[in-house]
């Protein structure tokens, strides 16, 4: 039988070149923002030709797909390994937040400003939402947290961004809320927001971690 993972020697330095170019890539939003990104200075750092570096990547907006889908890949990778293990909903925020602090870049790639013309394809949503739903997983697990709202009602309509999941509207509604109101805290972080406010930004995240949940969070 032929091993499908073998590469020919062709194959290997194609994709050393292309994590490479991904890696100067970073390094350029980390400096500039996404917005800046430039495949003629990667390659001049690579002591490449312009047209040289477009035989690994068609343009900006198609390396721009690739490190989006490498972002998604990883925070899926890692709301698995936690869901894996045990973690639930307070898990997962400890999680997220990590996975954040981590590469900041990375997060504000995919949960920040939008880069201007640029358009994610459809095969990153995907991507996404194995995360969504690891999410509404671990909110269907809990009890219900009260009455039915008028938002419920609204989502039992409006559910197209849960991919299928089964959860029902309030389970719907908690894990929007808890998307919603952890990344507000953790953009806010990054961003520096809370510098030279005087308190930790780690307790602000439990805080809201504990109203979401209800359970005081270490």
């Amino acid at each position: 039988m032929v091993n499908s993972e073998a590469k020919t020697p062709r194959e290997r330095y194609r994709a050393q070149v292309r994590t490479e170019i991904k890696q100067r890539a970073w390094e350029q939003i980390a400096t500039a923002g996404a917005s800046a990104l430039s495949l003629n200075a990667i390659a001049k750092q690579m002591g490449m030709s312009g047209p040289a570096l477009y035989r690994y990547f068609g343009g900006r907006d198609e390396l721009i797909t690739e490190l989006v889908r490498d972002a998604y890949r990883s925070l899926a990778d890692t709301f698995r390994a936690a869901a894996e293990a045990g973690a639930d909903l307070a898990g997962l925020a400890h999680a997220l937040r990590d996975w954040a602090l981590a590469d900041p870049q990375r997060y504000f790639l995919i949960y920040g400003t939008p880069v201007p013309g640029y358009h994610a394809p459809d095969d990153t949503t995907a991507i996404s939402s194995e995360i969504m739903a690891t999410l509404l997983d671990a909110c269907a697990a809990l009890p219900p947290d009260g009455p039915e709202t008028p938002f419920d009602a609204h989502l039992e309509g409006h559910r197209d961004w849960a991919a299928g999941h089964p959860a029902p509207p309030a389970v719907l509604r908690r894990a929007l809320t808890f998307w919603t109101r952890l990344h507000g805290v953790l953009s806010l972080e990054l961003a520096g927001q809370f510098s030279g406010m005087g308190f930790d930004a780690a307790r602000l995240f439990a805080a809201e971690l504990d109203g979401l949940t209800g359970t005081p969070a270490n």
